[in-house]
């Protein structure tokens, strides 16, 4: 307890500042205020007999998330899975993919004071539960050994720059990373940063993204986006951070032929009408995927505002220049693009993904720029060359497929965690 008493002062300190920010978000995102009393652990919903908790905090893990859960509902018929999340963004994407399903709950984390954590785990009594990556809460998994609930942090992975950041908090983290039951790693390097942190029982377990297969009605998608584009090529710049954009259209504008277009998804929905403004600001006609309507021979940028399509972006794109990786923002999933067969280009930052980016370009199924300039003129070389995107398809196609299989071994890691 003493050891989490500086973190436990510093979240009351911050809490009214915390809902300061979600008021600020409620004005650019509206439904940031709804469900409020869950993040203070208080729920209407009923909780069901049998419950497996997951957590994901956002859109990504949400996403990476997904085989997992399948995984989870078909091994144990009788439970029901409650996702938790700490976004809007999250929590959408959570209905979205699930939304069908009555065995699927959702709810938002509570904030992570004692207090809450004990409510949250009151309420919803989990049998055991699952963190996806490296959403670390101390008081929350004190409480949850407190209450023998097992957890396990799956698909954990942790950049050389986060474990130096831990590290910081030598006796914090031993702490928190000895209230994990077991971590499935991505890789050996993350394995051995989490051991060097007070880790226990942590093994590869592989990344869990690679189970991530595309939707039924992606190629669908595709070709009705194809249809509303028509024969032009098509460069996709995918789950863009802030900053990235205007790199983008300024490299773009200067050296792209008309005839291109640039598909463009932001990956804050929040940010779809700044990034329209953006691209209209240097002169480019600009249409949005949600006006439906077929794209003129003129649009130079169709933006992506919609939810939930990513799988039919990336399929009907030639080839695909990955977002958060042109500024240090860590890089951002490039397995999907793999998985349609669509080549991928990634900037210089990557550091969240390091092991998938390397293993992508070794495999010939992506390829690395310097910046943005560098990226877009990538882009514009793989569309004059059938040959090589080709090539770099049948790459991805092959890499995508060859290192299934972590769903697998997390369900048996999971397997001897349940009471």
């Amino acid at each position: 307890m003493l050891t989490r008493l500086p973190y436990t002062l510093l979240w009351i300190f911050a809490l009214p500042f915390v809902l300061l920010r979600l008021v600020w978000r409620e004005r650019r995102q509206p439904g940031y205020l709804k469900h409020l009393g869950e993040r203070f652990g208080r729920y209407t919903v009923r909780a069901p007999t049998r419950v497996i908790w997951l957590h994901a905090v956002s859109v990504g893990e949400t996403r990476a998330a997904e085989p997992l859960v399948k995984a989870l509902l078909q091994r144990w018929p009788e439970h029901s899975v409650l996702l938790t999340h700490m976004t809007l963004t999250g929590r959408e994407t959570s209905q979205s993919l699930f939304g069908g399903n009555a065995r699927v709950l959702r709810s938002y984390l509570p904030y992570d004071l004692g207090c809450f954590a004990h409510a949250f785990l009151r309420h919803f009594r989990p049998q055991f539960g699952v963190i996806m990556e490296t959403e670390l809460w101390p008081n929350l998994l004190a409480a949850c050994r407190q209450r023998k609930v097992p957890v396990m942090l799956a698909n954990a992975r942790l950049s050389e720059r986060s474990a130096r950041r831990y590290a910081r908090l030598p006796a914090l983290s031993a702490m928190t990373m000895g209230a994990l039951s077991a971590i499935g790693a991505q890789t050996a390097a993350d394995a051995a940063r989490l051991s060097a942190l007070g880790a226990r029982r942590v093994l590869v377990t592989g990344n869990i993204k690679f189970d991530i297969t595309p939707p039924d009605d992606a190629i669908a998608r595709a070709s009705l986006f194809r249809t509303r584009i028509g024969t032009r090529p098509v460069l996709l710049a995918a789950s863009t951070r802030d900053g990235e954009e205007s790199l983008l259209l300024d490299a773009f504008a200067r050296l792209a032929p008309p005839d291109v277009l640039l598909m463009l998804v932001p990956r804050h929905p929040q940010r779809f009408d700044e990034v329209a403004r953006l691209a209209c600001a240097r002169g480019l006609k600009l249409q949005r995927r949600s006006e439906d309507a077929p794209v003129d021979a003129g649009t130079r940028v169709w933006l992506g505002d919609s939810m939930g399509e990513m799988f039919g972006y990336y399929a009907a794109a030639d080839a695909a220049l990955i977002g958060g990786s042109w500024l240090p923002f860590g890089g951002q999933n490039l397995i999907e693009a793999c998985a349609v067969g669509t080549p991928a280009i990634v900037g210089p930052h990557t550091f969240n993904f390091t092991a998938v980016a390397e293993q992508a370009i070794d495999a010939g199924a992506a390829w690395r720029a310097a910046d943005t300039e560098e990226g877009i003129r990538m882009g514009l070389q793989l569309l004059a060359d059938e040959e090589t995107r080709r090539a770099m398809a049948t790459a991805g196609l092959a890499f995508a497929e060859a290192d299934r299989g972590a769903s697998t071994r997390t369900l048996e890691m999971l397997e001897s965690l349940k009471p």
